[in-house]
Parts: C-alpha cells; sequence; structure tokens
C-alpha cells in the first residue's frame, strides 16, 4: 500500500555537489521533510563538477541519512569528459540501477532531468507497474534544444533525442518547469498538455549573504585587492562557451587593464581553458568552494559574470544567476539577447547584457560598469529584490507540496 506521505526523488546531482542541481535537490528533499513527507532520495555519488567522484564514496551501494531524508546511493558509470556516448552511458547506467532499486510504494515520485534517459527508464517501469504512484518530472534542462543549440549530434540524433524527450514527459502525471520559456517549449513543441505543466521557479538556496567587504573577502581568499575583479562560478562545459572569458582576458593583457578575471568551479572543459589561458597573467583558475567561501567568492567581485555560447538561448536557466542576485553585485552576461539569461538580468534590472563571442564587448562591459560606481551599485540592489519577490523558497516548497498532494489524491481517484 503506498503511503500518502512518501516521497521517492531521482536525481543524478544531489548534495554535497555545491553547483549546479545538487543544490536545488537538496533544498526540495529538505523542504518536503519539513513539511511532513518522508522523502527518500535515490541518488549518484557526489561527482559534479569535476566528474571524478568525490573522495570516501564510490561503494555499489551506500545509504545515509541527511536531515530528515534518507539518501540512497547508487554507483554508476562517471566520464572523465562527459560528451556524446560517454555521457548517454553515464545516465543510461544510474537509470538502469533505479530501476531495478526498490521504490517501497511511494505517494509520488518526482524524477529531475538532467538525468533524461535514466528519467526515461524511469517512466518505463512505472508504465508496466500496476498501481503505480504519480509521476513528476522536474525539467532543469531541454535536451532537444540543447543539442540544437551548442551543435551537438547530427540532425538524426537530434530527432532521437527529441522524441525521446517529448515522450518521457508526455508519460509523465506532470511535468514541472522552472521558468516560463521552458513552459511555452515543453507544450508547443514537446506536446505535453498544458493543464499537466506548472511553473516553479529555482530558489535561492544559499542564506543571506555575510556583512563582508569585497575588501576583507579578497584578503580571506588571498585574491588581489588592487585589480577590478570579474567573477564567473559554476560549470566549465560546452554550453558556458568560456574561451570568450580567456580572450577577454587576453585582451585585458595586452591593454594594460586592470580587470582581472576568476572562474571558480571545474567542469568537462576546464583542462582546455586551462590550456588555452596558458600564459595569461590576467585570468585566474579557482576550485569548487563550499559555501562559506563561495560566499566570499562572490563578494569579492566587482561584476559577476554569466557567459554563454553563441546559439545558447533557451536550453537552461543558469542556476548560478540566484546566487549572483542574492549577492547584490552587478551582473555582466555574454549572452544571446533573446535568450532566457538576458530574459532574467533585464527582468531584474541586475546588470548588462553583451552579445555571446564578443571578447572586447565583455571587457568593454565590465569596465564601464566599474567605472560607474551608481550603477554597480543599483544593479546590485534589484538584483537582490528581484530574489526577494521573485525566487523565495518558502513559496516554491508550498508549490511543490500542493502539487505532490494533488497528484496522490488524482491518482487514487483514477
Amino acid at each position: 500500500m503506498r503511503s500518502p506521505q512518501g516521497v521517492c526523488l531521482f536525481s543524478l546531482n544531489f548534495p554535497p555537489e555545491p553547483t549546479g542541481i545538487a543544490p536545488y535537490a537538496g533544498a526540495l528533499a529538505d523542504g518536503l521533510s519539513k513539511a511532513g513527507f518522508s522523502v527518500t532520495a535515490h541518488v549518484a555519488h557526489p561527482h559534479y563538477p569535476e566528474w571524478i567522484i568525490a573522495d570516501d564514496y564510490g561503494q555499489w551501494t551506500r545509504t545515509e541519512e541527511r536531515g530528515r531524508t534518507s539518501v540512497r546511493r547508487r554507483l554508476h558509470y562517471v566520464p572523465r569528459t562527459p560528451r556524446g556516448y560517454r555521457r548517454l552511458l553515464s545516465e543510461l547506467t544510474f537509470g538502469l540501477r533505479l530501476i531495478f532499486d526498490n521504490w517501497r510504494y511511494p505517494a509520488a515520485i518526482v524524477s529531475i532531468t538532467p538525468s533524461l534517459f535514466a528519467t526515461a527508464l524511469v517512466a518505463l517501469r512505472l508504465r508496466l507497474t500496476p498501481n503505480r504512484p504519480p509521476l513528476i518530472i522536474w525539467v532543469q534542462d531541454l535536451y532537444g534544444v540543447g543539442l540544437a543549440e551548442v551543435g551537438e549530434g547530427s540532425s538524426l540524433v537530434q530527432r532521437i533525442v527529441r522524441w525521446i524527450e517529448s515522450s518521457t514527459f508526455r508519460a509523465a502525471d506532470h511535468v514541472v518547469v522552472i521558468h516560463e520559456r521552458f513552459n511555452a517549449l515543453v507544450t508547443q513543441e514537446l506536446g505535453v498538455a498544458a493543464d499537466r505543466v506548472s511553473v516553479i521557479r529555482n530558489w535561492t538556496h544559499l542564506a543571506d549573504p555575510p556583512n563582508t567587504t569585497a575588501v576583507q573577502a579578497r584578503r580571506q581568499l588571498g585574491w588581489p585587492a588592487d585589480v577590478i575583479l570579474a567573477v564567473h562560478t559554476g560549470n566549465m562545459g560546452a554550453k558556458q562557451g568560456l574561451e570568450n572569458i580567456v580572450d577577454a582576458a587576453r585582451l585585458a593583457e595586452a591593454r594594460n587593464s586592470s580587470v582581472h578575471f576568476v572562474l571558480v568551479g571545474d567542469g568537462g572543459e576546464r583542462k582546455h581553458l586551462e590550456s588555452l589561458a596558458n600564459g595569461v597573467s590576467h585570468i585566474s583558475f579557482v576550485d569548487p568552494l563550499d559555501d562559506h567561501d563561495y560566499h566570499l567568492a562572490l563578494s569579492a567581485a566587482d561584476v559577476l559574470v554569466v557567459n554563454e555560447k553563441p546559439g545558447v538561448a533557451s536550453m537552461a536557466v543558469p542556476s548560478k544567476l540566484t546566487s549572483y542576485f542574492n549577492a547584490q553585485r552587478p551582473i555582466v552576461a555574454a549572452t544571446d539577447r533573446a535568450g532566457i539569461t538576458a530574459e532574467e538580468i533585464f527582468a531584474a534590472d541586475a546588470g548588462l547584457v553583451v552579445p555571446a563571442g564578443d571578447p572586447e564587448a565583455l571587457l568593454s562591459a565590465i569596465q564601464s560598469l566599474c567605472a560607474d560606481e551608481q550603477a554597480a551599485e543599483r544593479y546590485g540592489k534589484n538584483g537582490r529584490q528581484y530574489r526577494d519577490a521573485v525566487l523565495g523558497e518558502p513559496a516554491a516548497l508550498a508549490k511543490w507540496s500542493d502539487l505532490i498532494q494533488q497528484k496522490f489524491r488524482d491518482s487514487n481517484q483514477n
């Protein structure tokens, strides 16, 4: 018999991973647990953004408690370079671990994509399960759009992925997307009925920033005090197109500019980027930071940078934006002006947007913004106000709780 308070959460990423989807998956598990649900998180071992399984992890199975959440970790294939067939194999092996696990009759299942292919296997198992619990898919990225925007895969591969994505989403009892733009894509292009799609925005998962000045933060981190720091955080993957920042740093060096770029994080493209930046004095690479030092890194910045590969517009909402808004620092985004990232920054009035793949424009925007202290301060305050008004955690978690309860009631009636 299914428990009215039991929830299974399936996620490839989960704390203690510091960035990307993991903090939101952990926050959802915590929030639902506090709301009275019995949450079991079926997750992988921590491996992101380095794409290396963390020390002390890697057992075939591992069970742990995280607050009120029971966490069941399953070993899967983790490629060092997560591209093409290696990425597919990684998701499929995680999905196979999920579908042969014991789910213990939950009231509802929440499966996060990424991982799309693991979620597709979950949907297939549920289709073969009598008296099955409702499936809610939480969409953080759109694969079909993403392949087209970053130029990966042949047209045949892109069509196959879009078909899998559409079939998986239509098999779900409900689909939750993180932005209104995703809502339009999921309903109009992937064929999901509009009444089975909800928008629940990602929320700020960080605590309020410490009352630390940029000078104090730089001193604690050992970062230079006499330069303009432009900080980018998070994944270093294909869709970020961070070669643009390396080129901007090279320009800054050639012009003896005071702008210094800091890339915080890791990812499949980091080694390539470090090779490109070899000998460039105006750029530094920093390994992923814990929450305390991550706060300091944001506080140390004069400008926070979002960078996307030319052509990337609708595949994802950068998770770093919620943290950037929280930090009260102005943002410069090198991205498509018609894309989701630019739309968010314009909605918040939190910074400047320049064309993707234009290092000259990126460097000029950073310099001009830092020369106008009033504008920089205004953008920082606007971002924080937008966070408070639109990206609050309590309202988002309340929507999740209501949705799960409603889907459980609907499944019982059917």
